[in-house]
């Protein structure tokens, strides 16, 4: 029988729409693992989304594309980490199979909307249209259909990473398009002179700012860096973040691994 799945049928944003409903969505970070198989993982450890970190790992955007592609039919959302701000790659890699972006290092609302502009269609944007959409299995559908569905299921991620940023989130807040607002806590303590401290209440109040421009203009507010901090995360979800970045997969691999070798180094001899 033919398929008569409309657009629509086929194209979901699970980590949207956890967001929407106000729960914790959660993200894992991909840096060291390039194939299909960490999609699957992710997706059976519960997350919602997939972040594939092109800014501090060498995996290439055809690894990257797969991975996006495998989530997609998984039902978990494909996020990629630019390397940069340039349009160029928010265009290839959500042509390739990513439903959103995240862009690190935006420190202004002119950044947030040259995010916005490389990853929406016009006329809220100027990404590039492509002719075969991996979202959508490939299939022929309604140009117009086509470009509002994609603009209203890619997730747009700008992350604020120093004090100058986090003193504009008002203004980034208020940039149409920009879905969350994501505080990178390693790189803001860093540039904070406040480096790895994560309980210093200078943090807190940096993160409560974000939270209260998200709460006025109807953003979602983020936190990164805080996985192997709980007690600094409770509070966070307490200001009002609902996206959290859990940590990186080779972080996960690394930690199990001590854990077993300290218990195997353990169990007595004899």
């Amino acid at each position: 029988m033919p398929d008569t799945s409309t657009a629509q049928d086929l194209l979901r944003n699970p980590l949207a729409e956890r967001l929407a409903a106000g729960r914790l969505a959660l993200s894992l970070i991909v840096k060291q693992v390039d194939t299909v198989d960490i999609a699957v993982a992710a997706h059976s450890c519960g997350y919602d989304a997939i972040n594939v970190d092109l800014e501090h790992s060498v995996i290439s955007e055809r690894a990257a594309a797969q991975i996006c592609i495998t989530a997609l039919n998984l039902g978990i959302t494909p996020l990629v980490r630019v390397p940069s701000h340039a349009a160029h790659y928010a265009n290839r890699l959500l042509d390739a199979g990513a439903l959103g972006i995240v862009a690190p290092h935006v420190n202004s609302a002119e950044e947030a909307r040259a995010i916005v502009r490389a990853c929406k269609f016009a006329p809220l944007g100027e990404r590039s249209v492509a002719g075969n959409w991996p979202h959508l299995r490939f299939r022929a559908f309604p140009a117009d259909e086509v470009r509002a569905l994609l603009d209203r299921m890619t997730t747009v991620v700008v992350m604020l990473e120093t004090p100058q940023a986090v003193e504009r989130a008002d203004e980034i807040a208020a940039v149409p398009g920009v879905d969350i607002l994501h505080v990178g806590a390693t790189d803001l303590c860093d540039a904070m002179g406040i480096p790895g401290r994560f309980t210093d209440p200078r943090l807190e109040a940096q993160f409560q700012r974000v939270a209260e421009a998200c709460r006025r203009h109807g953003k979602v507010a983020g936190a990164g860096g805080l996985g192997t901090a709980p007690e600094v995360m409770q509070k966070m979800i307490r200001l009002g973040v609902r996206f959290v970045t859990a940590g990186n997969e080779w972080a996960f691999m690394l930690a199990a691994a001590r854990q077993r070798a300290t218990m195997l180094r353990q169990l007595p001899l004899e």
